[in-house]
């Protein structure tokens, strides 16, 4: 197998879920055989956001040939990682260069987990929501529209409310009676919006 491992390994991260490894190529007269290439170790060591640690699941990618750079698409946004790189030959792989820590950064969050409204009243509606499964960053705060929707389908004016982060539920007030509101809902980070759940509810005709 080969004698040693590549020296000089750098990661460059493009952006939340894409990074560029390089290193310096090993003499050949260490590689003990025909080089095949480099194999990169990756592995996500934690969630920036959750302070959960779990199953750490090991990543492969083979770049084949004399190459010295490789992309790694696919990471988690605002997330840890650690990786390192081997020189292949026919007969196996050789030592691991050290271990080399990286991070990427915010993404924007998935939807909020639901969107729940209940309590009807003439000129009101609760509403009640979680938090986005992946929240691929700090969340800084909700942003939450609606709109009236009329007998014939026609939308109304559209109304826009931030909402902050550690917030779960809101009444909204002075709606109209007996009318058929469409609501539409997502997270924010400090990089951008996330994707949007909608929902729609009606306030009740009268007590």
């Amino acid at each position: 197998v080969p004698m040693v491992a590549p020296g000089n390994v750098q990661v460059h991260v493009i952006n939340s879920t894409l990074a560029k490894v390089h290193w310096d190529p090993v003499p050949l007269k260490t590689v003990r055989g025909h080089l095949q290439g480099y194999k990169v170790y990756y592995w996500k060591v934690q969630s920036l956001s959750r302070r959960s640690r779990r199953h750490v699941e090991k990543k492969i990618l083979t770049f084949r040939g004399n190459k010295t750079f490789g992309m790694l698409p696919g990471l988690e946004p605002y997330s840890s990682y650690k990786l390192n790189v081997r020189v292949v030959n026919g007969k196996g792989e050789g030592p691991a260069s050290p271990d080399k820590v990286f991070k990427t950064p915010e993404g924007v969050p998935s939807s909020p987990s639901f969107l729940k409204i209940t309590n009807p009243t003439l000129d009101s509606l609760t509403l009640e929501w979680g938090s986005p499964t992946h929240p691929n960053g700090v969340l800084i705060s909700y942003i939450l529209k609606f709109q009236p929707i009329n007998n014939t389908h026609e939308l109304g004016p559209l109304v826009e409310i931030r909402i902050p982060a550690n917030e779960s539920s809101l009444i909204l007030k002075n709606l109209n009676y007996s009318t058929r509101y469409k609501f539409y809902f997502n997270a924010q980070t400090s990089v951008g919006s996330g994707s949007q759940i909608t929902e729609e509810a009606v306030t009740i005709m009268d007590e």
